[in-house]
């Protein structure tokens, strides 16, 4: 496993170093998946793919759009992570579900190490006019006790998978509910379940177990 050292970046960047990440993988035909965690400055609102901004209209904050799918995030008090994996290298690695949660799995079994369980979320029928992708849960997505803690999208590039997703650390409910219209509920953060848990510590920690693997 290939670890990208943690580093902060502005959205725009951000996007593009996992865009340079999927296509290096892709050119050299990469057998080896790669591994970073990141954070945003300034804050920002990363827009899934084909995700409408009509509901941005007005708004005083940095946008950028993902290559990957799926709604809304802000980008503020929290650890990204992203990953390029061959599809070859997963067990039954053509089904989007399956492979969220091989991947979502290996942050699960990090969490483990921090002496937090978390599992995955059940399948919820949602009102889709829900923007803020933290409202939405799927089957693929990490929980603890029910709550979201870790939201993430995927795309596909000629037999490579990139994931990318928001492991919330803490967050603004004024600011969320601002931005979205819509209430904040269901969600939780390392800092409810680790109060002593500093981002430093948690990126250190991190890459050791990625490049144990």
């Amino acid at each position: 496993m290939k670890y990208i050292k943690y580093g902060t970046y502005t959205g725009k960047e951000n996007m593009q170093i996992d865009s340079d990440i999927l296509d290096e993988a892709v050119e050299s035909n990469a057998s080896e998946p790669v591994f970073r965690l990141y954070a945003w400055s300034p804050k920002c609102i990363s827009l899934g793919r084909n995700q409408k901004d009509d509901f941005l209209a007005g708004v005083n904050i940095d946008v950028v759009r993902r290559l990957t799918g799926g709604r809304a995030l802000l980008h503020d008090d929290e650890i990204t992570y992203s990953c390029v994996f061959p599809v070859s290298v997963i067990p039954d690695g053509e089904s989007v579900t399956l492979s969220y949660k091989f991947i979502s799995g290996i942050l699960i079994d990090f969490f483990k190490t921090l002496g937090v369980e978390l599992d995955f979320g059940e399948n919820k029928h949602h009102n889709t006019t829900f923007d803020y992708c933290m409202l939405l849960s799927t089957g693929a997505d990490v929980c603890y006790q029910g709550k979201k803690i870790i939201g993430s999208a995927q795309c596909r590039k000629h037999g490579y998978i990139l994931q990318h997703g928001s492991i919330l650390f803490g967050y603004d409910k004024d600011l969320l509910e601002n931005l979205f219209h819509e209430k904040v509920q269901g969600i939780t953060t390392v800092n409810e379940i680790l109060p002593d848990m500093t981002k430093e510590e948690f990126v250190k920690r991190f890459e050791k177990f990625i490049l144990d693997l």
